[in-house]
């Protein structure tokens, strides 16, 4: 099958297996295991904080980082649609006693600090203690940008918050402005880094951040279960992709690129801004979409059809399977019917 739902189905290589099955573990909970330790060492360094904690999942990295920034009944700002507000279940509610104030983001991804100021609380009895801004890079693919990161960070040192990166696919974002990773995480106190995407790790996330806060996550993530064993396994498979999946990122963008351009061409409305990085939006009319799902899965190719719908590229599908994808999309295109004579409307595709 040719996936195109998201860069999450991505598969570990052989060599990557390889590296995971020779991995050197010992117990993590005691800090014994000499692979995390590397992993976390290395992440450190990379984006240039003080300490990292690895962690199982990308909403445990979230949910650790909010409890280690906000007590209980103090509040984060986040976009409206982010993925640690929108899509983590309300982790933070539930089990922090963490209030969200959401906000709607710009076009561009960022959340205007104008408004992000109108939603500060203040020093009152009425009011939950507004104590950090989230931002999330990239979110929905787009690569925010650097002069907003350092508005950003001036914001929250001036309104004394705490500024903490959703970067799951802040990789990404670094590849496609061509910079260091420090020199998009310099503007943040704290991040996550999601290894299982378009790294291609099977298991994983970072958390990155100061020694002392680092030392704080920990306990935080004993409590909610993400103390693991010898999970060096995992951590090999995460070395490995830091150390040779980030810069084949570039390759994901140009194939998403490519592709926005090809089913331009068929009259398939790209989303603005298109392709900046591995993510491309596409407007479909509602006939077109209710169809276009089953019809591609019965030849191959898995994507989530709607309205507005969302293609990511990824390690596990190339350019020619792509060529695939757009010469079955010039296939389902030809087949759907025009309104026919007297029938009033548009006729089910067929085959």
């Amino acid at each position: 099958m040719i996936d195109l739902r998201s860069d999450t189905v991505t598969q570990p290589s052989k060599a990557m297996r390889q590296a995971m099955a020779d991995a050197a573990v010992g117990d993590d909970v005691y800090g014994d295991d000499p692979s995390i330790n590397q992993l976390e060492q290395e992440a450190a360094a990379l984006s240039g904080k003080e300490a990292a904690l690895f962690l199982p999942s990308g909403t445990q990295a979230n949910l650790v980082a909010l409890l280690t920034h906000c007590q209980r009944g103090e509040e984060y700002i986040v976009g409206q649609k982010a993925h640690n507000y929108m899509y983590e279940a309300g982790g933070a509610a539930v089990l922090g006693s963490i209030q969200p104030q959401p906000i709607e983001a710009a076009a561009d991804g960022t959340l205007p600090l104008d408004v992000v100021a109108s939603v500060i609380k203040p020093d009152d009895i009425h009011f939950a203690r507004t104590r950090l801004l989230c931002l999330e890079n990239t979110h929905n693919g787009k690569v925010l940008p650097l002069d907003y990161l350092h508005q950003a960070w001036a914001f929250t040192r001036k309104k004394n918050l705490a500024l903490h990166v959703d970067g799951a696919r802040i990789f990404n974002a670094a590849i496609a402005m061509k910079v260091p990773l420090t020199t998009l995480t310099q503007y943040c106190d704290t991040l996550t880094i999601c290894l299982s995407k378009g790294l291609g790790a099977p298991v994983g996330s970072l958390l990155c951040g100061s020694a002392e806060y680092i030392k704080q996550a920990r306990r935080w993530r004993k409590m909610v279960g993400g103390g693991m064993r010898q999970a060096g396994i995992l951590a090999q498979g995460a070395i490995y992709a830091l150390h040779h999946n980030v810069e084949r990122l570039r390759e994901d963008h140009d194939n998403a690129q490519w592709l926005a351009e090809q089913l331009a061409s068929l009259g398939i409305e790209i989303q603005a801004p298109g392709a900046q990085t591995n993510i491309l939006f596409l407007r479909l009319p509602a006939n077109e979409a209710s169809q276009l799902g089953p019809w591609m899965k019965q030849r191959g190719i898995l994507i989530n059809a709607g309205p507005v719908t969302r293609l990511v590229t990824h390690l596990n599908v190339s350019r020619e399977e792509l060529q695939r994808v757009v010469d079955l999309w010039r296939e389902f295109k030809g087949r759907i019917a025009t309104p026919g004579s007297g029938d009033g409307g548009s006729k089910t595709i067929y085959g």
